[in-house]
């Protein structure tokens, strides 16, 4: 993931470079990473695990934490980039770091600290926390947009035989806000089947890295050579998801997932949340707002097609950033 680039005096900024920082975590990575693609098409993804004390403080500075993120972090701090995007709590510290080096920092998500210490915060709607220099989000960032759908469909040529309409069907998991497990998943299931044997189409289903290994087992044992794609993990190949997006007519969610229907919001196609009274907190209050504006429905008895208008905050937040950074 590490590309060095040549180096400028020790601490002067290179301004022509962007750090996407992040822990590896699938939905900290592609939050930073898409808004720093979309501000700089070249810039440079970092992972980084920071070590012990540090990982526990993060983002509050303790002596010594240059060494926090090892020795390769602490070279590339002598020549800091025009601006570190980070998302996560440790990724908070590495920005930080970087932010006493010269570099212009954004931070993706509450840092549970006060946000004065970065340039500019980032957070959703659905959170409190709220400032001169705390931008707000509708869900959370991504690339989704039409080029990057066209990209997936041509990615993915077989799913447009498939007979219509393609309902492509997203499951999540288990979060501290509410529970996807076996029981959730044989409920949609069902619910989808009747939905197949009445008005036809396509089921393309597909799990996530946070669908516990139960619901897994469900989906292979219920759909594997029934359904017209049903992955489950990196056993079955190679993640369709990019293609499922690409050619929905119909999307189906599980309501635990906050980057997920965020996605799913961000193609042009009608997205139906599966029993949203499951969750509560922040997800639970996004997905009544996605409610109230009718860019999603709850799943109900029908797929009714509906007037969409692709929820993409990611080029708006993009926007913010270079007005207010210059």
């Amino acid at each position: 993931m590490v590309t060095f680039v040549e180096r400028k005096p020790h601490g002067e900024p290179d301004c022509r470079h962007i750090w996407a920082v992040s822990d590896g975590r699938a939905g900290n990575a592609r939050q930073a990473e898409a808004l720093a693609r979309t501000l700089d098409a070249a810039a440079e993804p970092l992972h980084l695990t920071p070590r012990a004390p540090w990982r526990w403080a993060a983002p509050r500075r303790l002596p010594g934490d240059r060494a926090a993120f090892g020795d390769d972090y602490a070279t590339r701090l002598r020549t800091p980039p025009a601006l570190a995007i980070g998302c996560g709590r440790q990724a908070a510290l590495a920005t930080r770091l970087a932010g006493a080096r010269g570099a212009r920092t954004v931070q993706i998500l509450d840092p549970r600290i006060d946000p004065r210490h970065w340039d500019l915060v980032v957070v959703p709607a659905h959170d409190a926390l709220r400032g001169d220099n705390v931008l707000v989000v509708r869900g959370s960032l991504h690339p989704v947009d039409d080029d990057w759908l066209a990209t997936a469909r041509a990615a993915h040529p077989a799913f447009a035989a498939l007979p219509g309409p393609r309902i492509a069907v997203l499951l999540g998991g288990d979060s501290r806000h509410g529970r996807f497990d076996v029981l959730a998943f044989e409920a949609l299931a069902d619910r989808l089947d009747a939905l197949l044997a009445g008005e036809g189409g396509s089921l393309l289903l597909a799990g996530s890295r946070r669908t516990a290994a139960p619901v897994r087992a469900a989906l292979r044992a219920r759909y594997a050579g029934h359904a017209a794609v049903a992955w489950a993990d990196d056993i079955d190949g190679a993640n369709p998801y990019p293609g499922l997006l690409g050619w929905a007519d119909r999307i189906v969610c599980s309501a635990d997932s906050v980057n997920m229907l965020s996605e799913a919001a961000a193609t042009r196609a009608p997205v139906f949340v599966f029993e949203p009274g499951r969750i509560d907190g922040g997800p639970r209050r996004f997905v009544d707002g996605l409610l109230a504006d009718g860019r999603i429905q709850v799943l109900g008895d029908a797929l009714p097609a509906f007037p969409v208008t692709p929820l993409r905050e990611t080029a708006r937040i993009a926007a913010e950033v270079r007005a207010r950074l210059r």
